[in-house]
């Protein structure tokens, strides 16, 4: 379902609501639900989509309002309801479908929804942004679970010239997932083998052993725990000398808060 066509009387309109119609566990600790709504609502979900998350069990949520800059408006008192952002895995507005992949093994209020999920459940949709990429001829991925459905996006939709490197921190070989990707770019799964999330220096070292290719038209993506991102944005625009326009690095979570978003 979705949003009534126009604001109401006082500017305020209501968020576009979408209905679970689907559940899947692609991997032990990644669950991908796929949500149906209007071609409007689905279209406007993404790439990187604010989704408001009932309290599990909630099946009349107090949903919030959309001021006409975008703002939302909360009701007053308790409304239960907890903002996450996420990257939509896929997006089909002609067959109104939405899919969203939830990484299970954190304590938050979307992982929570995911893991309990069924058919028939709602999920809020309030703005969404884009990935911020940015073409080119030479590209570098970099990211944990939380980051597989955006760079998932992006390397499917990357010229099939695009060369480059995408190295991806997960659990373990049974969290691999499959990748379409340029043939010229090497996709390379490392392994925590036990380490906890976000204590690994995986992404850190894998980055920091990389040479920077003899080109300027590169780009840089990557998403993962703050501090791993942080550490990776100083390697690229010291040694490797970056400019703004040429990296992308956003911190999806913190290590010691639940993790919110699967990319």
């Amino acid at each position: 379902m979705s949003s009534p066509d126009g604001p109401a009387p006082d500017g305020l309109r209501a968020v576009d609501v979408l209905t679970v119609t689907a559940v899947t566990d692609v991997t032990p600790s990644v669950r991908r639900v796929l949500l149906t709504g209007s071609p409007d609502a689905v279209a406007a979900a993404g790439p990187t989509v604010n989704l408001l998350v009932p309290r599990v069990g909630d099946d009349a949520p107090r949903w919030p309002r959309i001021q006409r800059d975008g703002r939302i408006v909360w009701p007053e008192g308790s409304h239960g309801i907890a903002l996450r952002s996420y990257t939509a895995r896929r997006q089909d507005p002609a067959a109104g479908e939405l899919e969203i992949d939830f990484v299970l093994h954190g304590d938050g209020p979307a992982a929570a929804w995911a893991g309990a999920a069924r058919p028939g459940a709602l999920l809020g949709v309030a703005g969404a942004a884009s990935l911020a990429e940015r073409p080119a001829r030479w590209v570098l991925m970099v990211g944990d679970e939380t980051a597989l459905p955006a760079i998932t996006r992006l390397l499917a939709a990357a010229d099939p010239a695009t060369t480059g490197v995408a190295y991806l921190e997960v659990a373990g070989p049974e969290e691999e997932q499959p990748l379409a990707a340029p043939p010229g770019v090497a996709v390379h799964w490392l392994h925590r083998d036990g380490t906890p999330p976000g204590e690994s220096t995986l992404l850190v070292d894998a980055v920091a052993g990389l040479d920077r290719p003899e080109t300027d038209d590169l780009f840089a993506w990557v998403g993962a725990e703050s501090a791993a991102v942080r550490a990776i944005r100083a390697d690229l625009r010291g040694r490797w000398g970056l400019s703004r326009a040429q990296h992308h690095a956003i911190g999806y979570w913190r290590r010691g808060r639940a993790m919110s978003p699967a990319g």
